[in-house]
């Protein structure tokens, strides 16, 4: 199946940028709070003696800025990579950007404002002459912290879009599948139901035994439609089973005008939608002339994980209109629950449809 392909960037768009702080106040906040953890990592006593804090009031704002740059920037970069490159689309590429973005970011950062302090606040150095190997160990501690920062985020997002993406999938998919593949089995049960009275209708008056054993045989397949119309898959063994009585019921038509042969050998574990065969005998006899001198030959054979079903092709020289149910709906079908296509063939002499035999999990 399809598949989460490119329904899960639905989610992006709903959340665009889940790290971004509803009001700026609770950003300064939070960032204010950070700042006086580490100033109290590295100067407890500064919180027992107000003027010692006074005095190193310079390395408190320099870290309440390296927090909101960080914070702030990081957040930032991964809402956009958010938006431009998804998780789901390459996650282990998306993680190694991150990681490089974040560390280029940081130190660049770190490295403009620990010069900027040096300079200016802290007097270390002077614009003439300033130690660049002092600076540039200065954003080790910095880089650190925002990888560890990054690791916590991008690990967020990623579960975020991943689950946000995963339901949207599925409700997608829920949707598509209850209303376009019910839609299609409405369309297939009165559209047996009516060409088997047609049928009917011809035997009553040529030849009423026969119509007997038809609506007898006709309960008996009507039953099975009944019976799987709500379900999306059905075991190989029962497909057959119901192909056999269809293809009986036929006979008690055509006489020897019809012939068939069923050879499967390697049923078990294989399962198809519903009613495929019934839809291909139905267009083999609906289009195809039968006579004594040349009868139509249908043949359903296995192999491998194809079912193969195979009819004599001899056209009608007066075609019945197309109704738009068949082949397509078979196809629409199969589309539904794997990307592995029916594949059609035909000549002079043989049409020829192949099945994917399915299997659970669907393949």
């Amino acid at each position: 199946m399809t598949d989460l392909t490119n329904n899960h960037k639905l989610a992006i768009v709903k959340d665009k940028n889940p790290f971004a702080f509803k009001k700026i106040g609770s950003f300064l906040l939070i960032n204010l709070a950070l700042a006086i953890v580490i100033q109290f990592i590295l100067c407890p006593a500064c919180y027992g003696d107000f003027s010692l804090f006074l005095r190193n009031v310079d390395d408190f704002v320099y870290s309440f800025l390296l927090s909101c740059f960080l914070s702030g920037g990081i957040s930032f970069i991964i809402a956009k990579t958010n938006e431009r490159f998804p998780w789901l689309d390459a996650p282990l590429s998306r993680f190694i950007f991150d990681f490089l973005v974040v560390i280029a970011y940081t130190f660049v950062v770190s490295f403009c404002l620990a010069s900027v302090f040096s300079i200016f606040v802290w007097d270390y150095y002077t614009i003439d002459n300033i130690n660049w190997a002092n600076i540039t160990s200065g954003t080790i501690l910095p880089i650190v912290i925002a990888l560890i920062i990054t690791f916590f985020m991008t690990g967020r997002s990623f579960l975020m879009e991943w689950r946000q993406a995963a339901i949207t999938t599925e409700q997608m998919r829920s949707e598509q599948l209850e209303s376009q593949y019910q839609s299609l089995k409405d369309q297939l049960n009165p559209h047996f139901l009516f060409n088997s009275l047609n049928v009917l209708s011809n035997l009553v008056y040529e030849n009423p035994d026969q119509a007997n054993a038809f609506i007898e045989k006709l309960s008996k397949i009507y039953r099975y439609v009944l019976d799987v119309q709500y379900q999306e898959l059905v075991t190989l063994d029962e497909e057959l089973a119901f192909a056999k009585n269809y293809l009986e019921l036929q006979e008690l038509r055509f006489g020897t005008k019809l012939s068939y042969i069923i050879n499967v050998e390697d049923s078990a574990n294989f399962s198809l939608p519903p009613l495929t065969l019934q839809l291909l005998l139905e267009n083999a006899i609906k289009h195809n002339a039968a006579t004594k001198e040349k009868p139509l030959v249908i043949s359903i054979k296995q192999e491998g994980n194809e079912l193969k079903v195979v009819n004599t092709s001899s056209p009608r020289e007066t075609q019945p209109g197309e109704s738009g149910i068949g082949l397509k709906n078979i196809k629409e079908r199969y589309g539904f629950m794997t990307d592995r296509m029916i594949v059609i063939e035909k000549n002079e002499s043989l049409f020829e449809v192949s099945l994917p035999l399915l299997t659970n999990p669907l393949t």
